[in-house]
């Protein structure tokens, strides 16, 4: 089931992003524009939309240069401290996730390995460090079962016994 959002929830996500939605029939768009760093950016959450067989919810992110998307979002995380929200979406242990800033930044996180959420960050490259303390935060709003980290399977040669 793809993300369903309240009214408490748009509200939150309207006060971090520092921007009132407007509602196109079941689309919700916000439109931030930062003169300082003349940065414009806009935000559509599509909920319960066809995707493919199955329908989710669709984060769309529109730039000047760039067109971004998160299919079947499944939480947020809004963070007032932080001043952005993060809209994560979670397929056989790796997390996808899009940050939008009020500042008219963004940033996606693409195929990530849960367990490098949980793990210490202290181990990791800088460059993969980044994603995991990013969507960490997202962490209280994936379901627990998937918390466990990946184990792989080692590769059998063929004709090997078991």
């Amino acid at each position: 089931m793809g993300l369903i959002l309240t009214k408490t929830d748009i509200a939150r996500i309207s006060r971090v992003l520092q921007v009132k939605p407007k509602r196109l029939g079941n689309v919700l768009r916000f439109e931030i524009a930062n003169q300082t760093h003349q940065r414009t950016l806009a935000v559509e959450i599509h909920t319960e939309i066809a995707i493919g067989k199955r329908s989710g919810t669709l984060v769309s992110v529109y730039t000047p240069n760039a067109h971004l998307q998160l299919h079947f979002c499944t939480g947020f995380v809004a963070s007032t401290l932080l001043g952005e929200v993060t809209f994560v979406g979670e397929t056989a242990g790796t997390l996808s996730g899009l940050t939008i800033e009020q500042g008219g930044g963004c940033s996606l996180y693409a195929n990530v390995d849960r367990s490098l959420l949980s793990g210490d960050f202290t181990r990791l490259g800088p460059e993969v460090m980044l994603s995991g303390v990013a969507l960490s935060l997202a962490e209280s709003v994936l379901p627990a079962d998937h918390a466990k980290p990946l184990r792989s399977k080692p590769a059998r040669r063929r004709g090997a016994r078991k």
